[in-house]
């Protein structure tokens, strides 16, 4: 079978599926049965100096639900532990002795002054967990306090807190980053700078994602009120993948390890970060919706998978998709493909059609008898026919050979690469832009 074993920034874990920091890794009880269920490491919920924060007692979760009532967004306004320090440290440091083979990391966040990351690095590093991550990204009640996103919005503030952690500290650093920023590459640049190990993101998308319409109050509502929050699950996995990928494609943070983070639920999901150049997956979310066995089916999949692929181990396809990525100026503007309907497999329920016809390039014709074919030459392969068919395989994209002639444009295709700065319709002010 394929290899799942990890060792990222010589953290070592027998697969790449850790539970991100979050109620599921609160205390030692959550992370024993994470750890016999399977999970290959855990970043400890975020600890901070007493006296430690107090949460609502009231609803801490607010959710977008798809069609069947699958939770495709899952938004909090839970604070960081509310437990005791030594409670939790105590707790650290026996799970670890117990379970040696397991990766330990320890989330922290405490106010931005040398002082207090001296205090706390020590007793953390006492537990004998393997490394550290430090929270610069919680979005709410914590960043009010001049703490989580409000360091991590910041570059100055990230370089600085790392490299007061990587002076008062023999234990590898990750820093754990906010999408709530306008360039990615700026926060991990200077995570880098600081004396960073590695990366991980993303943490949670400023939200509110409902809001009550009898108490005209966001949802969770407290006593008829309700905050920004930090949303997660699904529906934020496009946004983390495109960070990832930008980390990892950003020459001056190339190399840089990255711990993936955002809607991992399948195996596939994993396979698609560490494409990205993740080397380990965190996960929420799943494991809080479906329980800590939902780890069972990530690495049975993505073992299964990279057998059939003929993938030995992670390091042979860690970054593979990394080169594929590329800036739209770059696309090759002579492929050239048309949508086909399979009409054995179509079952006349018009979807195309409509979402062609009224929203796009009026390209499906539908008989008197509701047969649904393609007009090439109106087709622009945008692709909408087949992400709104709810079949399988009914609607792909054929792509036209060197040679043949695009009805829509009455151009040669060729097998040549053009892209847009080589264009002769591209003026030089564009292409700069």
């Amino acid at each position: 079978m394929a290899d799942l074993r990890t060792d990222f920034v010589g953290i070592t874990s027998p697969n790449p599926f850790w539970l991100a920091s979050a109620p599921p890794t609160d205390k030692a009880y959550n992370v024993v049965r994470a750890f016999k269920a399977g999970w290959g490491g855990v970043v400890w919920k975020t600890l901070g100096l007493d006296p430690h924060c107090v949460n609502v007692n009231g609803p801490r979760y607010g959710v977008v639900y798809g069609a069947d009532r699958r939770v495709l967004g899952l938004n909090n306004i839970e604070l960081i532990t509310d437990r005791p320090l030594d409670v939790n440290l105590r707790e650290i440091k026996q799970v670890k002795r117990d379970w040696p083979d397991r990766a330990m990391v320890v989330s922290l966040m405490v106010p931005c002054d040398e002082e207090s990351w001296r205090t706390i690095l020590p007793l953390v590093e006492e537990t004998g967990a393997d490394g550290i991550e430090l929270n610069f990204g919680c979005p709410h009640g914590m960043s009010e306090r001049g703490m989580g996103s409000a360091v991590g919005q910041v570059p100055e503030y990230i370089e600085m807190v790392t490299r007061w952690c990587k002076q008062h500290s023999r234990m590898p650093v990750i820093v754990k980053l906010t999408p709530n920023i306008t360039d990615i590459r700026y926060p991990a640049r200077a995570a880098k700078a600081g004396g960073a190990d590695a990366v991980s993101l993303i943490n949670t998308v400023t939200s509110i994602t409902s809001v009550n319409l009898d108490t005209f109050s966001p949802e969770p509502s407290i006593d008829g009120k309700g905050t920004h929050g930090g949303y997660c699950g699904p529906a934020v996995k496009p946004i983390a993948l495109n960070m990832v990928a930008q980390i990892a494609r950003d020459p001056e943070t190339a190399g840089l390890p990255i711990s993936g983070i955002g809607g991992v639920t399948t195996w596939r999901d994993a396979a698609e970060f560490i494409a990205l150049g993740a080397g380990t997956v965190q996960v929420c979310t799943a494991a809080m919706t479906y329980g800590f066995r939902v780890v069972q089916e990530m690495t049975a999949g993505l073992s299964l998978w990279m057998d059939e692929q003929g993938h030995p181990d992670l390091a042979a396809i860690r970054g593979r998709a990394v080169p594929n990525v590329t800036d739209w100026q770059r696309l090759n503007l002579n492929y050239v493909t048309k949508a086909r309907i399979d009409q054995d497999l179509c079952i006349k329920c018009g979807r195309c059609y409509a979402a062609c016809e009224d929203t796009s390039h009026q390209a499906i014709n539908m008989s008197p008898d509701r047969v649904f074919e393609v007009i090439d030459a109106e087709c622009v392969a945008c692709n909408l026919c087949v992400d709104v068919c709810p079949v399988e395989n009914c609607i792909t994209m054929e792509r036209l050979p060197a040679g043949a002639v695009d009805p829509r444009t009455g151009l040669t295709v060729s097998d040549e690469h053009a892209d847009w700065t080589t264009h002769p319709n591209n003026p030089s002010r564009c292409a700069a832009e």
